[in-house]
């Protein structure tokens, strides 16, 4: 009992305030309250900084830069060269190939996140309108966060802890850096202001984002209109087909029309400023 007691109580030997008591914090009986602190918390910085609405973008954690996957596939080219009949290294050098060619996503991320960012810079009393955010992470989330922070824009991460691939990238805004632990409750803030979607080519992760917005503007749970852009047609029809749900009558023709596949920075710019300026700025 005295060893109970003495936990509860600071040096001086007076009760702990609950707030100030980490043991109980830390606990399953407080998870309610580290919810909470998820929800308020980040609501009162985006007040602070005044950002109303966002641009999400999504993507693969695993994505690598063109300069990145450049040095990486000459790295194992040198040590191919010295043991050509080990498959290993042949195996190596196809997954450099790969990352090198799917790197121009990571530039078009990059370039798309800054040329957004010069748009919203040049809309009258601004402010912070359609922030740039991203997951927080790696790959393509480091490379909507970069080029917003190119374009002098605000940087949003909200990141989450995971055991792997999950480290902040370097270019948020720091005041607008989030550390989440509840995944439910970051994807509250990724769509509760996403004013409009990109979602480039990705895995587990980026596919459960996409389809948990799909589901909420197809059964009418979001008041806002979110266009979506679906960036690398080539990637989405080959790892899902849209049209053979329509096929077998799991979706809606109608239902198609909630995103618009797109192949290059330009279309996705132009379309985004026109649907934007429709639905929140007009």
């Amino acid at each position: 009992y005295m060893k109970k007691q003495k936990k509860l109580s600071t040096e001086d030997g007076w009760p702990k305030k609950a707030y100030k008591n980490l043991e109980f914090l830390t606990s399953s009986d407080a998870r309610p309250i580290r919810v909470l602190c998820e929800f308020t918390e980040p609501d009162s910085r985006f007040e602070q900084y005044k950002v109303r609405d966002t641009i999400v973008f999504f993507g693969s954690a695993r994505t690598k830069s063109p300069n990145e996957a450049q040095v990486n596939l000459e790295r194992v080219k040198a040590e191919l060269s010295g043991d050509a009949g080990d498959d290993e290294l042949k195996s190596r050098i196809t997954q450099a190939q790969r990352d090198l060619t799917m790197s121009r996503y990571y530039e078009d991320a990059r370039n798309l996140a800054r040329r957004l960012t010069e748009w919203t810079n040049t809309l009258p009393n601004n402010g912070n309108r359609f922030a740039i955010c991203s997951g927080g992470g790696p790959g393509i989330m480091e490379a909507a966060n970069r080029g917003a922070i190119e374009a002098g824009g605000p940087s949003i991460g909200l990141n989450i802890s995971l055991p792997q691939e999950q480290e902040p990238n370097p270019y948020q805004t720091r005041e607008l850096s989030f550390e989440f632990h509840y995944f439910f409750i970051r994807k509250f803030w990724f769509a509760y202001l996403a004013r409009a979607m990109v979602v480039f080519p990705g895995g587990f992760g980026t596919m459960d984002e996409l389809f948990e917005v799909l589901t909420l503007i197809q059964t009418e749970k979001s008041d806002n209109k979110i266009p979506i852009v679906i960036y690398g047609t080539d990637y989405w029809k080959k790892v899902i087909n849209f049209d053979a749900l329509v096929e077998m009558g799991t979706i809606s023709q109608d239902d198609l029309s909630l995103f618009k596949f797109v192949d290059d920075v330009d279309s996705a710019l132009e379309f985004l400023k026109e649907t934007l300026t429709r639905y929140h700025l007009s």
